[in-house]
């Protein structure tokens, strides 16, 4: 066994001492097993409805509901994958009770869910590290994936930001692995198609050579 994997089991142990304890009453000893969470609850909810008010109220909403739950936990994902599955549903109602309240106030307006299948795109580019420090690219890249369907977005928030597996990825979702796949591939292309040409014109005054840094869609 890695030494990684002795960490992850210890840690699954942990985790799995506290909700017993939890649940046999010690109820002041949630705030121990959600404490390392809270911030990745935070920007999972932060990148999904894209306001800090709203994040910060689909975090509390969803650790509340977390507690609420727990003795329904069964372990068969990490506590971590089981608490973003339910920040995201939190997040997901949220979004749907916005795009209610908006058709409600535009009797006529519409939506369009449209075909987002990317094409192939093959000349992928190298971005010097020193440029995606700076907040102009940041905020670039933040604006490409705040811009993405729903579906693309959850998983590029959980796979390329939150680091999560495919497995884990596919378990917080309820999805198949494929499915993962499948979405993440396209995210990627629609991120790289619409950030190519802009990060063309950031980087045309940088010199080349240097380290270079490669994003996942990059």
């Amino acid at each position: 066994m890695t030494a990684p994997q002795v960490r992850a089991e210890a840690q699954q142990e942990r985790e799995a001492a506290l909700i017993a304890a939890i649940l046999a009453g010690e109820r002041e000893k949630f705030h121990d097993l959600i404490r390392p969470y809270e911030r990745q609850v935070y920007l999972t909810s932060l990148s999904l409805v894209k306001d800090e008010a709203e994040a910060e109220d689909v975090a509390q909403e969803a650790i509340l509901r977390a507690y609420r739950k727990l003795a329904g936990f069964r372990g068969d994902a990490k506590f971590s994958t089981w608490l973003i599955a339910i920040t995201l549903n939190e997040a997901r109602t949220r979004l749907r009770e916005e795009k209610r309240a908006a058709l409600d106030s535009l009797d006529n307006q519409i939506e369009n869910e449209g075909d987002y299948t990317p094409a192939v795109l093959t000349d992928w580019r190298e971005v010097p590290s020193d440029a995606l420090e700076r907040k102009e690219i940041c905020a670039l890249i933040q604006q490409a994936i705040a811009a993405l369907p729903d579906t693309f977005r959850e998983v590029v928030i959980l796979r390329d930001m939150e680091e999560l597996s495919v497995r884990e990825t596919a378990q917080a979702l309820g999805i198949s692995l494929s499915l993962v796949k499948v979405r993440l591939h396209r995210a990627r292309l629609l991120l790289q198609k619409q950030l190519a040409p802009q990060l063309k014109i950031e980087l045309k005054s940088k010199k080349k050579g240097g380290m270079l840094r490669r994003l996942p869609w990059f």
